[in-house]
């Protein structure tokens, strides 16, 4: 998954905005820990748009990724930016730093992409353990009205200059896994087209879940935000926002 993927994802990400994103998370960041933390590490980074950002604000950060082709983008990203991130392939069940840090992200549907509820707790015990003591652990999620009432067993398709995107959704209710099976038709130098397909699993965890496993991991203060709002989720949101703290203990600078 994601070796070819890794070539067409900034395309297809192209009208996301970063910097709103960015900055959004370093706010959240910001306002829990009375400023932003010395090092911080950046779960499913893929190629590093929001790392490089990261980084520019003299972050001393760390992404990780499993897809040793999203991560060489990565790099190529952060050459481009004139920035110092190290990027790191790892699986962020394991997560494992050699030096704690004071946040840890994991951003645009890393979380989904843990598709058991045992895969998330995992997780969430990995980031514990490698945040200071009065470390925060930010992510989003797709809602579960996103992956199961807009996307669900839906078909999408999208063409843009020299690339077309066939989209097939299946879900199941029962255990709210979203299964799509992605073509993508890439046209190349020599004007053919090359045709590649994926398949992508994401699983619709209730807002209910997050927190109850959350806090079942150790963390306090425990916040769920809207759509880049600083406001409870509404029904309809397609995105949920957590941000997590870890105990604090007398003595450790973030």
């Amino acid at each position: 998954m994601y070796d070819d993927f890794a070539g067409v994802y900034d395309t297809l990400m192209d009208d996301f905005d970063y910097d709103a994103w960015s900055e959004y998370y370093l706010s959240l960041i910001r306002d829990a820990l009375g400023g932003l933390p010395v090092r911080m590490a950046e779960c499913a980074c893929g190629t590093g748009s929001l790392t490089v950002r990261f980084a520019r604000k003299g972050l001393s950060v760390v992404g990780i990724d499993l897809s040793a082709s999203m991560l060489r983008r990565a790099e190529e990203k952060a050459r481009t930016w004139g920035v110092e991130a190290a990027f790191v392939r790892q699986d962020m069940r394991r997560l494992a730093l050699p030096r704690r840090v004071g946040a840890v992200l994991a951003t645009c549907d890393g979380v989904n992409y843990l598709t058991t509820p045992q895969d998330v707790m995992t997780f969430f015990g990995a980031a514990y353990a490698q945040l200071l003591p009065g470390g925060v652990l930010c992510f989003d999620c797709s809602s579960r009205h996103k992956l199961e009432d807009e996307m669900g067993d839906a078909f999408f398709g999208e063409e843009r200059d020299g690339l077309t995107t066939l989209w097939q959704n299946t879900l199941n209710r029962e255990n709210h896994i979203l299964t799509m099976d992605v073509t993508f038709f890439v046209r190349e130098a020599d004007g053919r087209y090359r045709r590649f397909r994926e398949q992508h699993r994401q699983r619709a965890h209730s807002q209910k879940e997050i927190l109850a496993w959350l806090a079942e991991a150790g963390f306090e203060e425990i916040r769920a935000y809207g759509e880049m709002r600083r406001d409870a989720p509404e029904e309809k949101d397609t995105r949920i926002h957590y941000i997590a703290r870890k105990p604090q203990q007398h003595g450790f600078e973030l």
